[in-house]
This record gives structure tokens, sequence and C-alpha cells, in this order.
């Protein structure tokens, strides 16, 4: 109409209408841009919402929540309205459940810093710095920290139970020690002293600490206690020497009663200070001064104890040097009494252990000691040439001789025996059996040398009288002449007359046979077929030539030339 009144332009008419038309979709774009991103909006935040309620799901470990419908339907604003009261009931679950891990995570790192042994600040430091893990907030992962927290906890209260039993332990052991148990405390760790009014430090380096002080105050008890016991045992040894009275006595029964009680059984307050074992040293040194007087007394009534078992079983007495040197150390006062008594009594009871041992070789001892001296006896008895005359007490003497005989002969057996039997305690104690100071093996392997030594010059003996007697008969067959004629007797008696001054040659082939050595017999054997040729040549040659007794004695020489040859001695 306006156009019309006007009278625009046809061509102008429909520029404008174009104009018009694009602006219109121009709003109308923008219109749809608008609502295309207010629709992807609410997709993101539906989707957000929904990835959110599911991590919140995942990380608190539910599969569901009541009373959201499992699938949305309905436009995306009424599907966000609907997640939305779930989601934030999540957020609130989620927040309690962080609450509840940052509480037992704090509590957790509380007792760890106690048993760890750190300070209040230090704690505080680190309390602020709880770091919960988000992603895994399930009840199965909370449990598994209050298990922890529990465990802590029961380790916490064992640690204050044994931090307790040890300060009773220093309470009750410095009472015994005569100790101010506060100071002992005090040193170990300051917190430990109720006055102090702080955390008890519970840490391993404090209960190590406790530990180290319990035991060094048990030790400190355990060696009073022994310290006490030997001024206990030498009180008691030395009243018993010096015959002191009950009455004197009673002052240190306190110390005395102590003898039978071990370190757990002394409990009593004040039992074992310093002072009570000051008090039972100087008594004990009192005592010493008194009983140094009686001390050489009692020395040598044990020293004479001592030798006595040694002579009664011929074992080695201490060399008297030992003993004056013992003598000089109680005279200058350098050596313990009691030390030097009990051991005394070791050698003394040393002594008669071995005495012990030895007792069954020296009775075999002494066995042949006895058959040594009959055998003496019955040497001296087999010399005598008047053994058998009729005189006073024969009797006894060939009695005793046949007694001496089968005691002789069971020597052998005797000494074997008794050198089996050295052999085996000299193994056994890994020492030389010794009798008087000798070797009891070197006597008797040099009584078996000299036993075999004479039997050997007994066995000589009786081969060179056997060797005599052979001689003797062939002198005689030599000299044996016939009764023919009156010539033969002339010649046998200048013969015999000649003879009569050879004799002597019977005496010296004896002494030539007597010169022979042990191991000459083979060579008077010889001698004796010599005597045999010669004979024979004699017999031959006796008539015949002149100048016989002259040659008779250098055939005669030469038969002695021949015993006492290079094989005699």
């Amino acid at each position: 109409m306006i156009w019309n009144e006007v009278g625009q332009d046809h061509f102008e008419r429909e520029k404008v209408l174009l104009d018009l038309e694009q602006e219109c979709l121009e709003v109308y774009r923008k219109k749809v841009d608008a609502a295309n991103t207010s629709r992807a909006r609410l997709h993101q935040e539906l989707a957000e919402a929904e990835a959110e309620f599911t991590h919140l799901l995942l990380s608190l470990d539910e599969r569901s929540l009541p009373g959201r419908p499992e699938k949305m339907a309905g436009t995306l604003k009424e599907q966000l309205d609907s997640i939305t009261p779930a989601l934030r009931e999540m957020r609130l679950r989620k927040e309690e459940r962080v609450n509840q891990f940052r509480t037992v995570q704090g509590q957790i790192q509380k007792i760890s810093a106690e048993i760890a042994g750190q300070s209040e600040s230090e704690y505080d430091d680190l309390s602020s710095d709880i770091m919960v893990n988000e992603n895994d907030l399930s009840l199965k992962k909370l449990e598994e920290y209050q298990t922890e927290l529990q465990r802590l906890r029961n380790e916490k209260n064992e640690r204050l139970m044994r931090v307790e039993q040890y300060i009773d332990a220093v309470h009750k052991l410095s009472s015994i020690l005569g100790t101010d148990s506060s100071m002992v405390i005090t040193k170990v760790h300051p917190s430990l002293n109720d006055l102090c009014g702080i955390t008890k430090n519970i840490s391993n380096s404090i209960l190590a600490k406790l530990n180290s002080t319990v035991e060094s105050l048990d030790e400190e008890k355990q060696k009073r206690l022994d310290k006490l016991h030997h001024l206990g045992k030498a009180l008691t040894n030395l009243w018993n020497l010096m015959d002191t009275p009950y009455k004197d006595r009673q002052s240190f029964s306190h110390v005395t009663g102590l003898l039978s009680l071990s370190s757990a059984e002394v409990s009593d307050p004040g039992s074992l200070t310093l002072n009570i074992i000051q008090q039972a040293e100087a008594e004990v040194r009192r005592l010493d001064h008194l009983k140094a007087s009686k001390m050489k007394e009692l020395f040598f009534k044990k020293q004479n104890e001592l030798k006595e078992i040694c002579n009664k079983s011929h074992m080695e007495i201490p060399l008297q040097s030992e003993t004056d040197n013992l003598i000089n150390l109680i005279n200058s006062g350098e050596i313990d009494h009691a030390d030097l008594l009990m051991s005394m009594d070791q050698q003394i009871s040393r002594a008669k252990e071995e005495a012990s041992s030895r007792m069954t070789i020296m009775e075999k001892v002494e066995k042949w000691m006895l058959a040594r001296d009959e055998e003496r006896w019955l040497e001296e008895y087999s010399r005598d040439e008047n053994r058998y005359s009729v005189s006073r007490g024969a009797h006894k003497n060939l009695r005793r001789a046949e007694r001496a005989r089968v005691l002789v002969n069971k020597i052998p057996a005797l000494v074997d025996l008794l050198i089996a039997n050295t052999k085996s305690w000299e193994e056994e104690r890994k020492k030389t059996f010794l009798y008087d100071e000798v070797p009891l093996l070197a006597m008797l392997e040099e009584y078996n040398v000299l036993r075999q030594e004479k039997e050997e010059d007994k066995q000589r003996q009786r081969e060179m009288k056997k060797v005599q007697s052979q001689v003797a008969v062939e002198q005689e067959n030599l000299f044996i002449t016939r009764p023919s004629t009156s010539a033969r007797r002339t010649s046998t008696r200048s013969v015999n007359g000649g003879f009569s001054n050879a004799i002597p040659l019977n005496r010296r082939l004896s002494l030539g046979l007597q010169q022979l050595g042990p191991n000459s017999i083979n060579s008077g054997t010889q001698g004796i077929s010599f005597i045999k040729e010669g004979k024979k040549a004699r017999g031959q040659k006796m008539f015949a030539r002149p100048g016989l007794v002259s040659h008779l004695r250098d055939e005669t020489a030469s038969v002695v030339s021949t015993f006492s040859g290079p094989q005699s001695p």
C-alpha cells in the first residue's frame, strides 16, 4: 500500500523483500543455534552427572542407589532432574566416607608417630598432610585401615604395658640396690617420669634403653649378690676357723642369709646396698687380720696331709722351694688366705683322687717289690754252700726257699700285667706314672733287662760247666795207659813224670774257657774237636819222639791259645 501510494519501483520492491527474507533467516538461524547449544549443554550435563554418579558408585563400591531408575526416559531436563537428587546423595556419602578415611588415617599416623618416637610438633606437621585416595573409598578399604588402626592400638597398648613393666622393674631393682629410681628413669627419657606430664615415649629406642637399663640393674644386682655370697662364705669360713660365738655372728646374719638365695629370690628393699657390702668387706678384712696368725699352722697341717698322701702312694711331693715361697707370701700378706686354703684343698683332693686311681697298680707294685726281695734272698741262699748243712733253723730256710721259688716264678706275669696297667693309666691320664719320682715303666723295663741278662749268664755258666766237664773227660782219657812191657812202663813213668809238670794244663784250660764270652760256645766246641784230633796224633808219636814233655806243653799251649783266640773277650 505504501509502495503503491508512493509509486515504488518494482526492482526496489524485490530488493527490499529479499533483504527482509535474509534478515528473517538470520534470526531463525540464531535461534536454532541457541537451541542446539542449550540441548548440547543439557546432554553434557547429563553425561557428566551420569559419569560422576558412576564414578561415585565405583569409588564407594556400591552397585546402585535406591530410588533411582535403572533406565531414564523423558526429556533431557526430566532426565537431569531425576539424576540430580541421586547425585547429591552420592556426593554426601562420598564426603562422609572421605571424613571417615581421614579420621582413620589420622589416627594411624598419630599412633605410628608415637611408636616411632616423634614429638607432637612433628606429628602436627604430618597431620595436615593427610591425603585420602578418593578413587577407592570402599568399605573394604575402610575396614583395612580400621584393622591397621586396631593393630597399631594393640601394639601401642602392648608397648605401654612393656614400658610400665620396665618402670616397675626399675623401681623394684632400685629399691633393692638402694638407688633413686626417678633419676634412673628420667635419665632414660624425661617423658617416662609421671611428674613431667607429657605423653610417654614408646619408641623402639626407648624400649631398648629401658631393657638395657633393667639388664644393667639386674647385672649389678647379680654382681652385688655374688659379692655378698663370696663375703658370706668368707665370713662363715672365718667364723668357723676362729670359733666365733653365735652372738657375734648375728650382726651379719642378713649377709649369710643370702647364701641360699638366688638373684630372683632376693626382693627385700635395701638388701643389696653398697653400705652392706662395705660393712661385710670391713668385717672380712678384720677377721683376715686375725686369721693371719693361724694361717701358718693351718698351712703346715694341710701340707703334712698332702705329703702323707703322696708318701703313702709314692707320688711326687711338692718341692720345698714352693713351700718356702708360699710361707713367704703368707708372711708378707700378698696371698689371699682363702685362696691358699682352697688351693691346698684342691691339691689334697687331686692327690686323693690320683692315689685312688693308682691303688690297683700300687698293690701290684708292692707284690712285685716283695717278690724281688724274695728273689734276692733266694739268690744269696743259693750261693750259700752250707745251706744243706744240719744247723738250727735250716728247715725254715728250706721252706722259705720253696715259697720264694713259687713267688719268683710269678714275677714275669706280674711285671707284664704291671706294664699293661701302667701304660693304660698313662694313656688315660696323659702323664707319666712315677714311683718315688722315677718312671715305673723304666723300672719295670730295666728289671726285665737285668732278669734277661741273669738268665743268659746262668745259661752261659751251665754251658761252660758242660764244656769243662767234657774237657776233663778228654784229659783223663788222654793220660790213661795200658800196662805191657817194662820199656813201655818206663816210658809211661817218664811220660807220667813229664805230665806231672803239665798238671796245671787243666786249670789253664778252665781259665781260658771261663774267659769265653756269651758268643764263644761254638769256639769251645771247635776246641774240643781240636783236642780229639791232637789226642790221636799224640797217641801215635808219644813214645817215638824224644822231648815228649816239652812237646806236650807246646801242644797244650796251642790248645789254650785256640780257646783264647780272637773270639774271646
